[in-house]
């Protein structure tokens, strides 16, 4: 059975493809249906911006479809990047802006602890289901690491003394905040 997954992004796409790998579906993303439109993530919350995007594929294509929203959540900051998180920099920034952008304001703070936060919205015709996963942690002084995407060169998860792209894909796999989502979806997807 096909399952979308409904994001552009083959970085989430191969992760979220390796963790459902024993499940009996074949996850493909908005790609594969030839969806090249961007969904605006108008919500105020990780939530609204998951239901949003998996609504409108359902109402597109009415395949069961789910969809993420993450979000990278500093103490000091208030919450924020928070909900815009992918564009913490301004709409057309790119990652290293964003990452220069949050070590700029976490200077001279010495409180840096910080989560990254997932909400896995998942919609059938039958249903509406929300999912979360969250990985505490802090923000490092400065970027290491060469492994994985998006703030993993700055984000060090509780209990290691090294960040997320530093880690590599396989431990990062089993801890990270999008990792516990997905198991709650294994674990949702599994009762169905």
């Amino acid at each position: 059975m096909k399952l979308v997954f409904a994001t552009h992004n083959q970085s989430k796409l191969k992760e979220v493809q390796q963790l459902l790998q024993d499940l009996p579906f074949e996850i493909i993303s908005l790609n594969d249906l030839n969806y090249h439109d961007d969904i605006a993530e108008t919500g105020d919350t990780l939530e609204e911006n998951a239901w949003i995007k998996a609504q409108t594929i359902f109402d597109e294509f009415g395949l069961p479809v789910f969809s993420e929203d993450t979000g990278l959540i500093v103490d000091a900051l208030g919450g924020a990047p928070g909900v815009r998180t992918a564009r913490y920099a301004g709409d057309n920034a790119n990652i290293a802006d964003n990452i220069d952008l949050l070590l700029k304001n976490l200077r001279g703070k010495s409180n840096r602890t910080a989560r990254f936060k997932t909400d896995i919205c998942f919609i059938t015709d039958k249903m509406i289901k929300h999912i979360p996963g969250i990985c505490e942690g802090q923000i490092a002084l400065e970027e290491t690491g060469d492994g994985g995407f998006g703030y993993d060169p700055v984000f060090i998860p509780k209990g290691f003394n090294k960040s997320f792209a530093e880690l590599g894909s396989d431990i990062k796999n089993t801890i990270s905040h999008r990792k516990k989502a997905i198991s709650g979806l294994i674990a949702f997807l599994s009762k169905l």
